[in-house]
């Protein structure tokens, strides 16, 4: 096996699609399957199966998959030690929108500067589709929603957020969720962490949630709301960031629902230099999690 053929066949794992491969790694689709095709011949097993014009992982192309993300991790690690067990090479990086915006960019630019050599990529999305990617290997470590229990991972805390429910500006006061039952809720696709947390939040007062209004921006969610067109669920963090914030009403929740903590995240024993490089600057600017929190003026 050559690391070329094993870098085809996670990017097609990755995408379910040879064409979508192919854009992603800026090669031909034929090129691609031919390599796959010589990568199965020499293994004597069938990698995917077609099921509705996308390709999925075999068993046994999912135990490859494993270890294809174990073999490029080690190939990092062996390239860092080579070179002094500095950081080295790629190093992707998936995070929450909201911490995207709030909490990343100091990270990122301290990471930038102490380690140029790495070639740090960031990737956002719900909680869900995460820890998706860091189990499939397609992450090195994400900060998601926590605290996680989780079969095969490892995390450090990185900060607490406190969460709020937003309505138009004239609302009366929101002190349980049956004041606001039936009303349109906009939030993120499914997988969003925080939206699982608002549904509980209205199946603990025994009120039915409102349609679904499903936004990728948290901007977008805000002018939904200020148009009196349902409400949102946000970290306080966030909202404070945002302009026209001034134009909604926000009432605090209470217990369990009013915090979330957000957490690195990564595979058990796949610590390398990148990530650990990434942990240390981490709990150099959060030495210990605390509130995020930011002036509502």
């Amino acid at each position: 096996m050559e690391f070329s053929q094993l870098r085809i066949f996670q990017a097609v794992a990755q995408e379910g699609s040879i064409t979508r491969a192919a854009e992603r790694l800026h090669r031909v689709p034929s090129n691609l399957s031919t390599r796959l095709k010589q990568l199965e011949e020499q293994l004597g097993v069938e990698l995917f199966v077609r099921e509705r014009q996308r390709l999925l992982l075999s068993p046994a192309g999912k135990v490859l998959l494993d270890y294809t993300a174990k073999m490029f991790n080690l190939h990092d690690e062996a390239q860092a030690a080579v070179q002094g067990g500095q950081p080295a090479g790629d190093f992707v990086l998936g995070t929450l929108y909201s911490t995207a915006a709030i909490h990343l960019p100091a990270l990122l630019a301290r990471y930038h500067r102490q380690y140029p050599a790495v070639n740090l990529q960031v990737q956002s999305g719900p909680s869900g589709e995460l820890l998706e990617g860091l189990l499939s290997g397609r992450l090195d470590a994400a900060l998601v929603d926590g605290p996680l229990e989780l079969a095969g991972l490892d995390g450090v805390p990185l900060c607490h957020e406190r969460l709020v429910l937003i309505s138009e500006a004239d609302h009366p006061p929101v002190r349980s969720a049956l004041e606001v039952e039936g009303r349109s809720v906009f939030t993120f696709r499914q997988g969003c962490s925080y939206r699982m947390r608002l549904e509980a939040w209205f199946a603990h007062a025994h009120a039915a949630m409102g349609r679904a209004m499903e936004i990728e921006s948290y901007p977008g969610m805000l002018a939904c709301v200020i148009a009196g067109s349902g409400v949102a669920l946000m970290s306080e963090s966030m909202l404070a960031s945002l302009p026209g914030r001034e134009s909604v009403a926000v009432h605090p929740l209470a217990e369990p629902f009013a915090s979330a903590t957000t957490w690195l995240m990564w595979r058990k024993g796949m610590v390398g230099a990148n990530l650990n490089a990434w942990i240390e600057q981490q709990q150099a600017l959060y030495p210990s999690p605390v509130i995020a929190t930011s002036a509502m003026a």
